[in-house]
Order: structure tokens, then C-alpha cells, then sequence
């Protein structure tokens, strides 16, 4: 997942991130080339599984009209030079990414809130099109002008919820919506989404996204107080919708009183009771998935650990003996040392596979050799010898483990070479 700019205080932001979602683990990148402009309030969509666009924002002093590229792979940002007529320059818009083109709407600029309807070509190299934009006047019951509003895409429509606008006349005021639009791409027109019951309060700013066929929102600001509550949005007969729910009360962050009929109660019993008898099936299908043996787990020979000998010898590069004077067992063994003198926060993500796997041997080597798997089952995921726990035994990969995880190994590995 990669992060770039926003706002901190008062500062625009211009640092590019990413999170590693095997280990959680933020890196940030600094040495790729030239970032963009900080900024915030910005719009970006992924292009396929590769790209990352982005468009658009303010710097602090004017809004921004510009289009980035990220590749994913080469970790490299590149403007896109764009001819022909371009939006307005905005912040607060959304950009969604559907088949080749770049669909941008509203968002606010020089002239206020906008309700302008976008469209960018050229994102996609295969087609060879020179990148341009087009403005869409679309047929229906469009959106008011707004930002700070969400566009998810699913299927043939696009699903509009939410902003902030402005009204009146001689005065403007704020107003914030909690209307859902569809745009329709197959009849080409925006339609209203009626609901069969009471929306979530109006507000700008939030998060809506698809999750199978549900719509998941969550947060949001309605210029005077931020939520946190999470809302689905799902269809008629989606069983979700069958659940009781709350009424609103007249503040949305009081806590909200429900009233049933007897039956209703009933079925809310009954339905309670189907989910503990899942919740005990899962528990116990999941305790027979924890209770394997010892010996199942196949850990590489360290003769054969690739991974281990190219960090040894990395370590070995540059210090007064030379790498070729001292052999791999050598090198192995100050690579541990090193390893257990290091703190988590300079342990890289390319060592600990070769960390886990290590630290993995050493217990099967100083405690596992001689032991029946019969006498020391590893019921729930750890061993235990004495007053030594190895929680993390039992783990197949190092994309398993998550950045917590990291000082914790680094102790135990520490307790094994002690003993």
C-alpha cells in the first residue's frame, strides 16, 4: 500500500511511503528519482496492477492540475504531459480508474465547488494514445457540485455518496449530503439510488468501499464533528439487511436505543444461538488445524539455506579479513552474533526469512533431536521447554510474521544462542 503527501498541521506533506502488508512493515522511499509536489486533498486510482495515477490537489498557496504516474515495480513517479484542454485545477475530487480511462469528478478550485464531469486517455501503454482529456455532460438526475465525496466503482456503475457543497445566494452556507448517485454506464445517465430506510448522517471526507457486493463506509466530517461509525450498504435481500437496526438519534454520535416485539426478540435469540454453535464449530475446527506434530515442519538444511550464505558473506565485505580467509561456517557464526546483538529497527525484510529459518534449526537442533513428537505435541502454535516459549516455531514463512513480531523473535533467538 503506498502513501504519498497530505497534511500535518498546517504543513503540506510530500513524503511517499509503503507498507509491506506480508510483514506490516512502513518503508519510506526517498531514493527513487523525483517525487511530485507536496500536497494534499489529491486523487489517485491504480491503472491494472502495476500503475498508480494521480491528479490534482493544493500545495497551500493554489491548486494543483497536474497528472503522476507511479510504477509500482521501478518505484519511479513521472509527470504525464497532457495536450489539449485541461480541467481546472482542484483539490477534494475523485478519480476512478474504469477499463482505460480516468473518470475525475467535482472537487473544489478557484471558482468554489465544482460539479464537472472528466474523462483522461493515454494511461494505458498498449493503446498508444496520446493522453488527453475530455469533459462529459451526462444525461439524469446528476450530483450536486461537491468534494470531499466517494466514487467506488462495481460492475457497470459507479456509486457516488456523500460531500460537501455550498448554497445560497446574496450568503453561502455549508451543506453536506448524504445522497447516493448512480451513474449508469451501460444506459450512459445518472439515476438516484432510493434506500429502503434511513440513510447515515450527511458528511464529507469518509471512506466507501466494495467489499463482494456490500459498500462499507466508514468516518467522515460534517463540518463540525468527525465520525466514526461504520455503515454497509447492501442489497434488499443481502442478509445483513435483515438485522435489526438502530434508530438514529438527533446527535449521530449518541448511543442509539433499539425496541423489539416479542417475535423480533425471538428470532434475535435464535439467531444468537446459530452463531455460538458456529463459533464453537470454528473453534473447534480450528483447534484441530494447531494440533500437528513436531516433525511435520520441513525446515531447510542450513547447507542449503542460499539466502543465509549470501548474507554471511554480504556481512563479511569490507572488514579488515577478507571474505575468502575465513570459511562459510565462520561467516555463518558472525552472522548470528550479528544478529543477536542487533536491535529490531535494522533488521531488513530481506533477513528474516533467513532470521526465522535459523532461529527455527537451532531449536530443532538443541532440543527436538532426541524428543518424540508423541511426548511434545505443539498444540497451539508455540513450544515450551521448561521456562523457555518459542512462539514462533511453528510459522512457515516470514511473510507470517507482522513488525511486533520482529523484537519478540530477536529475543528468543537471543535465549537460544545464550543457553
Amino acid at each position: 500500500m503506498f502513501i504519498f503527501g497530505g497534511r500535518s498541521g498546517a504543513k503540506r506533506l510530500g513524503d511517499f511511503w509503503v507498507l509491506d502488508t506480508d510483514i506490516w512493515q512502513w518503508s519510506e522511499l526517498t531514493s527513487f528519482g523525483d517525487l511530485p509536489p507536496a500536497r494534499d486533498f489529491a486523487a489517485a486510482a491504480p491503472i491494472g496492477n502495476q500503475k498508480i495515477v494521480m491528479c490534482g490537489g493544493w500545495d497551500g498557496k493554489k491548486w494543483l492540475s497536474d497528472v503522476y504516474v507511479l510504477d509500482t515495480i521501478s518505484l519511479e513517479w513521472t509527470e504525464l504531459s497532457i495536450s489539449g484542454t485541461v480541467p481546472p485545477a482542484r483539490c477534494g475530487h475523485t478519480a476512478t480508474m474504469v477499463e482505460k480511462r480516468l473518470l475525475v469528478y467535482g472537487g473544489r478550485g478557484s471558482t468554489g465547488i465544482v460539479g464537472d464531469f472528466w474523462a483522461l486517455k493515454g494511461l494505458i501503454e498498449e493503446e498508444n494514445e496520446t493522453p488527453g482529456w475530455t469533459q462529459l455532460k451526462l444525461p439524469g438526475q446528476a450530483p450536486s457540485s461537491r468534494c470531499g465525496h466517494s466514487v467506488t466503482s462495481r460492475g457497470h456503475y459507479l456509486l457516488l455518496f456523500g460531500g460537501h457543497g455550498t448554497g445560497g445566494w446574496l450568503s453561502r452556507y455549508d451543506i453536506y449530503y448524504n445522497d447516493c448517485v448512480i451513474l449508469d454506464r451501460v444506459s450512459v445517465q445518472w439515476k438516484r439510488l432510493p434506500t429502503s430506510n434511513e440513510c447515515p448522517p450527511a458528511r464529507a471526507y469518509h471512506s466507501l468501499t466494495l467489499i463482494g457486493s456490500r459498500y462499507l463506509l466508514f468516518g467522515g466530517f460534517d463540518g463540525k464533528s468527525t465520525f466514526g461509525d461504520f455503515w454497509w450498504l447492501v442489497p434488499e435481500d443481502d442478509p445483513i439487511s435483515k438485522r435489526l437496526n438502530p434508530s438514529l438519534s438527533k446527535h449521530p454520535h449518541e448511543d442509539k436505543e433499539v425496541s423489539t416485539s416479542d417475535s423480533t426478540l425471538q428470532s434475535v435469540l435464535k439467531r444468537s444461538q446459530e452463531q455460538d454453535s458456529a463459533i464453537s464449530e470454528l473453534q473447534r475446527r480450528i483447534k484441530s488445524f494447531s494440533l500437528f506434530s513436531i516433525s511435520e515442519l520441513q525446515i531447510l538444511d542450513e547447507s542449503n539455506d542460499k539466502e543465509l550464505h549470501d548474507l554471511a558473506r554480504k556481512l563479511m565485505e569490507g572488514r579488515e579479513s577478507t571474505h575468502d580467509a575465513i570459511s562459510l561456517a565462520q561467516a555463518v557464526q558472525m552472522l548470528r552474533d550479528h544478529w543477536k546483538n542487533a536491535e529490531s529497527r535494522i533488521i531488513e525484510l530481506r533477513q528474516l526469512g533467513p532470521l526465522l529459518r535459523d532461529y527455527q534449526r537451532l531449536i530443532k537442533h538443541r532440543y527436538l533431536t532426541n524428543i518424540s513428537s508423541d511426548n511434545y505435541p505443539a498444540s497451539l502454535g508455540f513450544l515450551s521447554f521448561g521456562s523457555s516459549a518459542y512462539q514462533f516455531y511453528h510459522i512457515k514463512d516470514a511473510s507470517q510474521l507482522r513488525m511486533d513480531d520482529i523484537p519478540k523473535l530477536l529475543s528468543e533467538y537471543r535465549e537460544i544462542l545464550g543457553d
